[in-house]
């Protein structure tokens, strides 16, 4: 029914896969008609149990990683909960985003249990960076021309749809987020654009390698439906390979995480990455 899921990297360990947009990584009781499973699919293309790592949005495409075995699973989830996991995304946001910031917005969880008030503000901080930018001579809103960018995300907590939630916050809404952007903006990439999909993708991971020792370097491009729309706005140059890389020993660690007023928040630490080893 669907065609078989990209595998990005697979050892003993673990399996990089490359999700595409509208799949589910798991059963969720908040869509159970969903018609593609990552996890199941996975299960069954290469013939063994697979465990989830960490998990993208469904309407997100991009670096999926999951563990062959429970003990590796719990080494690779400790490295996501103390934030030494890099990831990058790509986004298409409207507007002119800003050249380069750091949102910091504290976030409330949306679990649909309790009303989002009730719930405790966390802190929740991306890096962005815009790489390159478009004005259309077309009349999407109350202006005469369109504008938009093309924006870089590096997530350093994970909160639930926070980068979403960020670049939305700062008056640049991801186009296609149905729920954080704008109606009559998602439309015309819909209509006019074809590109009727949440225009977010991760395409860099960088983790520590718990069997080998070493730290594992990955990236990949964005699905075709996406890539279509940066050729079409000259973006082209800026759709990462797909590249493996090695590094042999663990990158350093520097603080990255503000503490906000109300919030009982270590400062986090994160991996750094060379740029040329996720591009």
């Amino acid at each position: 029914m669907f065609a078989p899921l990209p595998i990005v990297y697979r050892d003993d360990a673990l399996i990089v896969v490359h999700k595409p947009s509208g799949a589910l990584v798991h059963r969720s009781a908040l869509d159970r008609n969903a018609p593609q499973i990552v996890l199941q699919q996975l299960r069954d293309q290469i013939g063994q149990r697979v465990y989830p790592v960490h998990r993208l949005d469904r309407p997100t495409s991009g670096l999926l990683l999951f563990g062959l075995n429970s003990s590796i699973t719990a080494a690779l989830a400790e490295e996501f909960s103390q934030h030494r996991v890099h990831k990058r995304y790509l986004a298409v946001v409207r507007g002119i985003g800003p050249q380069e910031a750091q949102l910091d917005w504290p976030l409330r969880e949306e679990d649909g249990k309790r009303p989002k008030h009730e719930m405790p503000a966390m802190a929740a901080v991306t890096h962005v960076k815009r790489l390159d930018s478009v004005e259309l001579t077309v009349h999407v809103d109350r202006y005469p021309t369109s504008r938009y960018s093309l924006m870089e995300a590096v997530p350093l907590t994970g909160r639930r749809h926070q980068i979403r939630r960020h670049l939305s916050h700062c008056g640049h809404p991801i186009i296609g987020d149905a729920k954080h952007g704008k109606g009559v903006h998602n439309r015309f990439f819909r209509d006019r654009l074809d590109a009727g999909r949440l225009l977010l993708a991760a395409v860099g991971l960088t983790i520590w390698h718990p069997v080998i020792g070493r730290t594992l370097c990955l990236s990949a491009p964005v699905e075709a439906n996406f890539a279509v729309l940066l050729n079409r706005f000259g973006w082209a140059q800026h759709n990462p390979v797909a590249h493996v890389a090695w590094q042999d020993t663990a990158p350093a660690l520097t603080a990255s995480l503000k503490t906000h007023d109300g919030l009982l928040e270590p400062s986090a630490l994160t991996r750094n990455a060379t740029r040329e080893n996720i591009e």
